[in-house]
């Protein structure tokens, strides 16, 4: 397994960050951006996950296209991206780079209300 540290993935989750298009960065509003090493029991059980699936990032929040009126005073929404998961499928920085970023913007496509059949039409697009 790839091993890089702590510092090392955050400057990577950074620059895919800078490389997304800057239109759908620039309307990120309320959102943070983190890493954990791995999804805690409680994201593993709300989203059902066996004990074999991986999962390489998660959007916690309420996507654009949900929000009413009344959307205010409410904590951020949450981007995380899972590093172990990513270390086990990559078999180097730039593969992990590749990964990181595409991991984003499948996140902040959900941020913008695209569901994952949505997501997937677009990925099959770019082929």
């Amino acid at each position: 397994m790839l091993e890089i540290t702590d510092e090392q993935f955050a400057e990577i989750i950074g620059q895919a960050m800078d490389e997304l298009p800057g239109e759908y960065i620039e309307g990120l509003n309320n959102v943070a951006v983190t890493y954990e090493d791995d999804p805690s029991p409680e994201q593993r059980t709300k989203l059902k996950l066996s004990g074999r699936q991986s999962l390489f990032g998660l959007y916690e929040g309420i996507p654009l296209t949900k929000r009413g009126s009344g959307y205010s005073m409410v904590l951020p929404d949450k981007i995380t991206i899972f590093k172990n998961p990513l270390l086990g499928v990559a078999h180097d920085l730039s593969a992990l780079h590749a990964m990181v970023k595409h991991t984003l913007w499948h996140e902040v496509a959900h941020y913008y209300g695209l569901d994952h059949d949505r997501i997937h039409d677009i990925e099959q697009n770019w082929r």
